[in-house]
This record gives structure tokens, sequence and C-alpha cells, in this order.
């Protein structure tokens, strides 16, 4: 049934949407290993996650929460909103393949912009908490020396950047309240799924394939389980409006699949280096969204992990 809960009926504390994803897990495993941790009682709150498919997700999180609503349907998050009415919100939900978006714009459009834009509203007519996920490709010119800032103004040419661009601006339109966070390309531990820019990665190798890395593309690729910690900490502050999350390093996507491979012990020739003009279709991509994540690292309570530490090829 549309919106049946599975697994618990105590008050929503916190409603993730898109637990089922590559970042959406990790923050549902945060966000309840923190209530556990806290030993909160049956009667208190709970953390609650949004996927399509519950019973598919379920072993992911044993003891989570997971209520089946298919979030492209327009109303069907103000629907349940109005139902579970939780504390905090964390918008993870999103189609985030580039390759989708170009198929399917509509579906794209749907999802990155009016989803955030329709859970905005419902979360600032109850005063709810609302963390919104963004990307670092809401931008495609080179970035500055240490990194876009939150000032820098989006021009992203690609469908899923300028959908996100445009999610981004519907919800602080109307939540002003709310936080807008943008991540960076991310990686670590997708849980058995082969998501993300290592585990995908891994993946790939271990079907016997050879996979092309630029050396000419660049990001500041963040530990998916970092992130997470980092979201979960900043849904408990009061701050709004935009904030930039990132890695420390600038890497190219083969340094960073260099450094994957060193962590598994494994040779360096496995993936084949490019450059972007080399590779029909590629030479639009972004050339550099390194973000500057100056603003979030003041609010957080640690610094962010190098793929070195995170992956433990130090």
């Amino acid at each position: 049934m549309q919106g049946e809960i599975h697994g618990g009926t105590r008050a929503v504390g916190t409603l993730i949407l898109g637990a089922s994803g590559f970042l959406g897990a990790q923050l549902a495993r945060r966000q309840e290993g923190l209530a556990l941790a806290a030993g909160l009682p049956g009667g208190a709150e709970q953390v609650v996650g949004v996927c399509r498919r519950p019973q598919a997700s379920q072993a992911l999180f044993p003891g989570l929460a997971l209520v089946a609503c298919d979030l492209s349907v327009a109303g069907r998050a103000t629907e349940l909103l109005d139902r579970l009415r939780p504390r905090r919100v964390l918008l993870a939900a999103a189609l985030a393949r580039q390759h989708d978006c170009d198929a399917d714009p509509d579906l794209a459009r749907c999802l990155n912009e009016e989803l955030p834009g329709e859970v905005a509203a419902s979360c600032a007519r109850r005063g709810a908490r609302l963390v919104h996920i963004s990307t670092d490709l809401v931008f495609s010119s080179r970035a500055p020396r240490g990194g876009f800032n939150e000032g820098a103004v989006p021009d992203a040419t690609s469908v899923y950047g300028r959908s996100k661009a445009r999610g981004e601006v519907r919800v602080l339109v109307a939540y002003p309240k709310a936080l807008v966070v943008r991540l960076p390309l991310l990686y670590g531990d997708s849980l058995g799924r082969g998501l993300g820019a290592s585990d995908g990665l891994l993946a790939a190798l271990k079907r016997g394939e050879r996979p092309l890395l630029f050396e000419d593309e660049w990001r500041t690729p963040l530990d998916v389980t970092a992130a997470a910690a980092a979201l979960v900490h900043l849904a408990q502050l009061e701050v709004a409006g935009l904030l930039h999350l990132a890695g420390p390093q600038r890497l190219s996507r083969l340094e960073l699949g260099r450094t994957v491979l060193a962590a598994r012990a494994l040779a360096p020739h496995k993936v084949r280096a490019a450059l972007r003009r080399e590779v029909p279709g590629c030479v639009e991509r972004p050339e550099d969204v390194s973000l500057c994540a100056a603003r979030a690292l003041a609010l957080l309570p640690a610094p962010m992990p190098s793929p070195e530490e995170a992956l433990g090829a130090g």
C-alpha cells in the first residue's frame, strides 16, 4: 500500500527522502545509529526512510522504518509529509545519473526541480527542518583557485546540472530557512551495490573491464560516509541558505581512480588514462567543478578525510 510504514509506528523525528540511494542509505544508517546510540526509548521519535520499494531495501538497514512512496508523482510528497509530520527532512531523492536525465528530461525536472520545491513548501508550512542535497555540477566553467564558493553563479550546461540548480532556487524561495548543501563526486561504501566513484570502479574491474578515467576532469571528491555524518550534523544546526561540502583535495578522476586501486593493492594499469577531447561526446563535460568548503568546515566537529585516509590507501 502506498505510504505504508515497514518497521515502526513511533512519531517521526527524521524523514529521509531517497533512502535507498548511494548517499541516502548512508544518511539512514548514520541517523538511525545516532538514535540507537542515544538509547532512545520505544516511544521516542524514529527515523523513517522513503523509497519506492521498501521490501527490496530493508536488508540494507534491518532496524529502519521504511515507507513506500513514488516521489515522481506530484503531490505524493506533500501527502506523506502531512501524514508523518517529521521534525527534520533530508532530501536526497533525485535523478542523479546524467545519461538518465538526458534520456528523460521531464523526469529530471520532476525529481530535481519540482519535488524539492514541493517538499520545501510543505516543510515551510509546519516549520520542519529541511536539508536539500544538490551537486557541484550546477557549475560548468573552470573553478577558480581554491574552488567555487557559495557566491559563485551556477552555469550548468547539462540537463542534470540545470535541473538541480533550478531545484535549489525553488527550495530557497519556498523556504528561506532551508539548507541547501552542494556535494562533490562521492566515493566509498555503497553497501555492496557497486555505486559511487570507488565501488563503481571496482565493480567494473570485477566484470573484466578496463575503465577509462579522465586526467583533465577535476573534482573535490568526498567519502560518502563522511558526507552523511556531516549532513546529519548540519541538520541539527540552524544554518540556512547554501553550503558547499567537499573533500580536502582537488583531484582528477584518474588520480582518484588510482587511489582506489592503491587501496586494494591493484596495479595502476588496470585503468586507462584519457583526455576529454579524445572521447566522442565528452569534450562538453565540466573541466573543473572543485568546491571550496571553508564555510561548512567551520560548522563541523572534524575535517573531511582525504581519499587516502577514507580508503586506507596511505
